[in-house]
């Protein structure tokens, strides 16, 4: 649906007729820009396109099957305290949303509870806000116990903010685990010492999650996998690539966060060695503050990585900014994204471009710093991945020291010591000894220079 500008006198639409199942208006109310300045709204540093934003968030309705009545921007001068539009503009959405007959109205902002219940009064319809819409999508998309287990932590600590007393009963509070449901059944005082009983199992549960995956991480660490792990804006086309460079079959679809969970597989690089390859939940602008800190456990497998690969989708018409909103959320979690020795931007979705466009494209990678290298690929047609695969094998082995060693042949025990703890370039029968040529960690080349009498090989 094309989004319209709703600004005072906007023509009104038509009636959308019957009534259906899971109807809802989208309302994009961005702050306008003063001449010179900036969209406070964003966190961004670039600034975003409205309608851009609107789709975006149209588009993240849709992913839960949400029927999308009409999407419209809503310019406001100022946030307003009360229902973070103006009046004005609260009595038109009124009157849209009872014309189009719809069930629920989706703000695309951050609203406070205060906001969240006077709209619902004005405008006689449940509303959610963006980080809500998140959180739903969320809980819908989880399937491993773990990903269930952070999503419901998030969903529980935004709800008891939302909490009201209204008479002795929660009658506008939404019932069951999301909030399309009815009103819940038990008073306010009992529900938040229920909500806080259980965030507090969730965060003992989570806990142990986190423990699990530090044992998982010890075990890959005593053998010579590294770790390459996935960031990017959601669609950006991670899954799509991770599908590309491991032969996996993970779930990948054009909408935002088609996959959730975290995956794992191997990665076979160019010369032989092996990575894990971690595919990761997609950012979004304005990630809710209690999905970054629910999804910590998750997202401590890029903090372990010994590669990221920031995925952009480079066709998309907001690029520069989904990657400020990738950069804000890597520094969140303690990383610089700026890191160009562990970071490598990979430019996705080249096959959307004609070859004059292409050829625009190329020529302003090659004009990127030598140390911000740009790799531009096709996860769909396989374009560039055997350049960005040599990328990432560069990357991990400039971490590793390469060694040339001789070992008697009968040593079977070294060698099966050297094939687990090294990765094994070359290996050559010459006179009952094995010359071989090794590539291991800083942390194992005392060990294999000791034990073996290796030598540091000669660039």
């Amino acid at each position: 649906m094309e989004p319209r500008n709703f600004d005072g006198d906007a023509d009104r639409p038509r009636s959308a007729g019957a009534k259906q199942t899971g109807r809802v208006l989208v309302i994009g109310p961005y702050l306008r820009v003063r001449a010179g300045g900036a969209d406070t709204q964003s966190e961004s540093h670039v600034q975003r396109d409205a309608e851009a934003r609107l789709d975006e968030a149209a588009g993240l309705a849709r992913a839960i099957d949400l029927v999308i009545a009409d999407a419209i921007i809503a310019p406001i001068n100022q946030i307003r305290p009360a229902t973070y539009i103006g009046k004005g503009k609260v009595e038109e959405i009124a009157a849209l949303a009872k014309s189009l007959d719809v069930e629920l109205v989706v703000m695309d902002c951050a609203l406070a509870p205060i906001q969240q219940r006077n709209l619902e009064k004005e405008l006689h319809a449940k509303v959610l806000d963006r980080t809500g819409l998140i959180l739903e999508i969320f809980g819908r998309r989880a399937k491993t116990k773990e990903g269930s287990l952070q999503v419901e932590l998030a969903h529980l600590n935004y709800q008891r903010s939302r909490l009201v007393r209204s008479w002795t009963h929660l009658e506008r509070q939404r019932g069951g685990f999301g909030f399309m449901g009815g009103p819940g059944e038990t008073q306010i005082e009992a529900d938040r010492r229920l909500i806080q009983e259980r965030i507090s199992k969730l965060e003992g549960e989570l806990k142990k999650v986190q423990a699990t995956r530090r044992l998982h991480r010890a075990g890959r660490q005593r053998v010579p996998y590294r770790v390459v792990a996935l960031v990017g804006y959601t669609n950006a086309g991670k899954s799509t690539l991770f599908n590309r460079l491991t032969r996996a079959d993970v779930q990948a679809a054009d909408m935002l966060f088609a996959t959730l969970d975290p995956t794992l597989r191997a990665l076979t690089l160019p010369h032989g060695g092996k990575a894990m390859l971690s595919d990761t939940v997609g950012f979004i602008s304005n990630l809710p503050t209690q999905l970054v800190a629910a999804f910590r456990a998750t997202l401590e497998e890029v903090l372990e990585a010994d590669v990221i690969l920031h995925v952009r989708d480079i066709s998309h018409e907001d690029a520069e900014a989904q990657q400020s909103d990738v950069d804000a959320v890597l520094r969140q979690l303690g990383i610089n994204p700026d890191d160009s020795g562990r970071i490598i931007e990979v430019w996705n979705k080249i096959d959307r471009y004609d070859t004059e466009q292409r050829e625009e494209l190329l020529n302003i990678a090659a004009r990127r710093p030598e140390d911000h290298p740009a790799m531009l690929v096709s996860a769909v047609s396989g374009e560039g991945i055997d350049a960005l695969l040599a990328a990432i094998e560069e990357r991990l082995a400039a971490k590793r020291t390469t060694l040339d060693l001789s070992i008697d042949a009968a040593d079977g025990a070294g060698i099966s010591w050297l094939h687990r703890n090294a990765e094994v370039l070359t290996k050559e029968l010459h006179d009952g000894r094995f010359d071989m040529t090794v590539r291991v960690d800083e942390t194992k080349r005392d060990i294999v220079v000791n034990r073996f009498d290796a030598v540091p090989r000669v660039a």
